[in-house]
């Protein structure tokens, strides 16, 4: 496997890469070009330009996250074709600068659901969090208000303020949309760009909901291993595949997250390893990476991927916000890189611990 760490982009984030660049054992950054909008062509010198930037600082730029699926695509409008044919020239150059990994969700109006962005832990330290009383008792119209003012100033993705100013027009676009027509829209998608991913040897790997159920009446569909395999099964290719990410899975407690990593053997392209602590059912909130301060298992979750053979990046996903810095929340520079550490010590023990288990 690759360490990794999400990056922004110099105009976009707090970290820089030669920060990045001294957390021991992270060789590579998943980056965008996060000032670019869903359906939007990237260039082939935008594209070289931010690889050459990574490299430059003695990085690999281990893939995209994320190239965003435009909502016309999301739900079948008769222009979808136009922005699918975009997203194909935009792989075409992802390819042509030897980039093969591509992260995307397909998560209707909300790319990801928080209630709060700064609940304060019993250590001081700040995290997401998720209440669904919070998400009962309010307007989704309002939900973009209730949450910017803890943003610190950043711009959240896929909560961007001129995406959450068209929220009425968005739930209305959506509204005849249900599980099935997802899952159809997003056959009809991967099947349209499977042969440039054949071509340039491009993994796309989804995203899961998050959390892994329908908020606001909006259909979820990468939620659980049925709804995964029905996914890869539609589109039999090894190049349509999933980022695993615990944090997104583990939301609902009944998804067994070492199980389900070893079902996807050989289909999981990229993985986001982070905690979670479950506080009732319907409330959680982000913890330290650490087995001990949520209710994952991470030392089952690395043995799991290990067990996969897996060789793809990882990254330690979101963080709290410690030591008093400042940055968009879950994406700081301290606890991402305590996260990091931390995980390449549990695969540093599980393959040494193989090795001598194999020796006796």
């Amino acid at each position: 496997m690759e360490m990794t760490l999400r990056w922004y982009g110099s105009k976009s984030d707090s970290v820089t890469l030669k920060q990045i660049r001294q957390i021991p054992g992270v060789t590579g950054v998943i980056t965008t070009l996060y000032e670019t909008a869903p359906g939007d062509l990237w260039s082939r010198e935008e594209i070289h330009a931010r690889k050459a930037e990574v490299n430059a600082a003695g990085l690999n730029l281990s893939g995209i996250e994320s190239v965003n699926i435009h909502d016309s695509i999301k739900i079948g409008s008769p222009d979808r074709d136009k922005y699918i044919d975009n997203y194909i020239k935009t792989l075409e150059h992802l390819g042509e600068e030897d980039i093969h990994l591509v992260c995307y969700n397909f998560m209707p109006v909300f790319d990801w659901t928080r209630t709060e962005l700064a609940r304060v832990r019993p250590d001081g330290s700040t995290v997401l969090a998720y209440s669904q009383k919070a998400v009962d008792s309010i307007d989704p119209v309002k939900m973009f208000d209730s949450i910017s003012s803890d943003s610190n100033g950043f711009v959240l993705p896929g909560w961007e303020p001129e995406r959450m100013a068209k929220i009425k027009e968005l739930f209305e676009m959506y509204k005849d949309v249900d599980e099935e027509t997802l899952f159809a829209n997003l056959k009809y998608f991967l099947e349209a760009i499977m042969p440039v991913c054949d071509k340039y040897d491009i993994n796309m790997a989804i995203h899961p909901d998050d959390p892994a159920w329908s908020v606001f009446g909006l259909p979820r569909i990468i939620i659980n291993l049925p709804n995964l395999q029905r996914m890869m099964k539609m589109v039999d290719n090894r190049h349509n595949g999933v980022t695993f990410c615990s944090g997104s899975y583990g939301t609902n407690p009944d998804n067994d997250l070492p199980g389900m990593i070893r079902a996807l053997e050989g289909r999981i392209h990229f993985a986001h390893v982070r905690n979670l602590q479950h506080n009732f059912p319907g409330d959680f909130e982000e913890s330290a990476h650490l087995s001990s301060d949520g209710s994952f298992d991470m030392y089952e979750i690395m043995k799991a991927l290990y067990d996969i053979h897996f060789t793809g990046p990882i990254r330690p996903d979101h963080g709290r916000m410690i030591w008093d810095e400042v940055a968009m929340p879950g994406y700081g520079l301290y606890d991402r890189a305590l996260g990091a550490t931390y995980l390449n010590g549990l695969w540093e023990a599980i393959v040494k611990g193989e090795k001598c288990h194999a020796a006796k």
